[in-house]
């Protein structure tokens, strides 16, 4: 039960400061009416779409920050749901955070504690059994 409130905890915060942080600093960037390629010039991706984009890359961002708070919170609460939304969140950032380099490792840092977290809290100690 402690490993699941300890993912959580890295949920909340990769999802509240790294994925909701960009999202929220979308916003004076629009009302000061800043030019995408001035943005693009102090965050780098290895990418090149993705830096193209980097104004849509930040609204993603938010629906991933919610979306991963929401399964931390189901976690918390002790829920299969949020089980089952935690751990596609982790998977499929591990997936992702290689397109998303230099911003990637700690995207990967904190998804893939949580991940290994959730898995030792659900599975324990159990064997294998062949």
């Amino acid at each position: 039960m402690r490993n699941f409130r300890v993912a959580a905890v890295l949920m909340i915060i990769h999802g509240g400061l790294m994925e909701l942080g960009a999202f929220l600093a979308l916003i004076p960037l629009l009302v000061l009416g800043t030019e995408p390629e001035t943005v693009s010039e102090y965050f780098s991706f290895i990418v090149p779409y993705l830096q193209d984009n980097l104004y849509l890359m930040m609204a993603m961002s938010g629906v991933f920050g919610v979306v991963r708070i929401i399964g931390a919170i189901g976690l918390l609460k002790n829920r299969m749901w949020g089980l089952a939304l935690s751990l596609i969140n982790c998977v499929v950032t591990m997936a992702l955070m290689i397109f998303m380099l230099p911003a990637g490792l700690v995207d990967g840092v904190l998804a893939g504690g949580a991940l290994v977290l959730i898995l030792t809290g659900y599975f324990g100690r159990s064997p294998i059994r062949a």
